[in-house]
């Protein structure tokens, strides 16, 4: 590979970086050319990425702010999926893709700027998804003033259903006094 080509791939990497906040790292030698396009597809369908790196060029392209924990992973082939959305729902696939195909080795990742050696990776796959947090934030703000608008309207339906009692039990002695009557 040409000079040329070394600082244009560099060039992309650090662009890669750059851009997305959350990437995993992980060994994929064992893995055949039907597994690779089979988690390309599937990491695409959810708007993440894969990447084939080189170790030297992707050292290169990390800055001083990346740990040197991290930078020790790029040892041994190393491919590298990358998202700019949920990182929960990448750790997933690639817990799935993993398990299905037992062909990947993690070696780590950085979760929205944070390292995550490989031993936490089943932690961040535990994680309930973005969307599913958002979700249990908006019931907790929306539950007590659910019970507040309950516990105001509470008043006023036991009064009307007062006065409907009221009045049914008027309109039941009126029809007695005048069958009385009568």
């Amino acid at each position: 590979m040409k000079r040329e080509q070394k600082t244009a791939r560099i060039g992309e990497l650090a662009d890669l970086l750059k851009s997305n906040d959350t990437f995993f790292l992980f060994d994929y030698n064992k893995m055949t050319v039907a597994q690779s396009v089979a988690l390309r597809k599937a990491l695409r369908k959810q708007g993440s990425s894969l990447k084939v790196v080189k170790n030297r060029l992707a050292l290169r392209a990390l800055k001083a702010e990346f740990p040197d924990d991290l930078k020790a992973a790029f040892r041994k082939p190393t491919a590298m999926a990358c998202t700019a959305a949920d990182p929960v729902l990448l750790a997933k696939a690639l817990k799935d893709f993993a398990a299905q195909n037992k062909v990947l080795v993690m070696k780590g990742g950085v979760v929205q700027g944070q390292y995550f050696p490989a031993a936490r990776f089943e932690e961040i796959t535990k994680l309930a998804s973005r969307e599913a947090l958002l979700g249990k934030i908006a019931f907790l703000i929306a539950h007590p003033l659910t019970k507040l608008l309950r516990t105001l309207q509470a008043p006023l339906a036991n009064t009307g259903l007062l006065l409907r009692q009221l009045k049914d039990k008027k309109t039941a002695i009126g029809l007695t006094t005048t069958e009385k009557e009568i």
